[in-house]
């Protein structure tokens, strides 16, 4: 079997993550358009991210913000980005570096992109159905969702965190666009 010398893997995880700093730029500078919002799980082990010692404890592998109401001062590098947020009416300066992302979701448009963990083995995700979905109730779709706790962070499973006091990003959801590596891997 030829080795792959372009590196597309690493190639398609760059540009998908691009998507992500295009979207948060556009997002810096110009606010959340309509009813956009993001979910924005990353892994708080990755070297560069910078968050409270408290959050890290309770946190130690995976978290996740919530974008939406209750975020300020969002800063984009091409490197990270930095953002205040509300854990528990307590606001709190976040510097994420997009190598540390594990998922982004804007819910709004039942769009979500899975990334995996950068600098090693591909690692197998469970098969599409044991997946959790990446996208709650959509606004105006009829679907009910859990009514949120205002300033609270709320774990997503026992690890992630959902900031800005909304529901986790894992909620089962049909008809969602969730872009994952494993579609780009050859299968061993």
């Amino acid at each position: 079997m030829m080795t792959d010398k372009f590196q597309y893997e690493a190639l398609v995880d760059e540009a998908l993550r691009g998507v992500v700093r295009h979207v948060l730029t556009h997002a810096a500078e110009h606010g959340l358009p309509g009813t956009h919002h993001f979910y924005i799980s990353f892994r708080t082990t990755e070297p560069g991210v910078e968050m409270p010692d408290y959050l890290r404890a309770k946190y130690p592998d995976e978290m996740t913000i919530v974008l939406q109401h209750q975020y300020w001062g969002l800063e984009v590098t091409e490197q990270s980005f930095e953002v205040t947020v509300s854990f528990n009416k307590r606001n709190e300066r976040l510097k994420v570096p997009f190598a540390a992302l594990s998922a982004f979701v804007d819910p709004s448009v039942r769009f979500g992109l899975q990334f995996e963990k950068r600098g090693g083995p591909p690692q197998s995700l469970p098969a599409p159905d044991k997946r959790p979905a990446l996208v709650g109730p959509v606004p105006g779709s009829g679907d009910a969702a859990p009514a949120p706790a205002a300033d609270s962070a709320k774990p997503a499973d026992k690890d992630k965190s959902a900031a800005d006091g909304d529901k986790p990003a894992e909620e089962k959801e049909s008809g969602a666009k969730v872009v994952t590596l494993d579609a780009f891997r050859k299968k061993p």
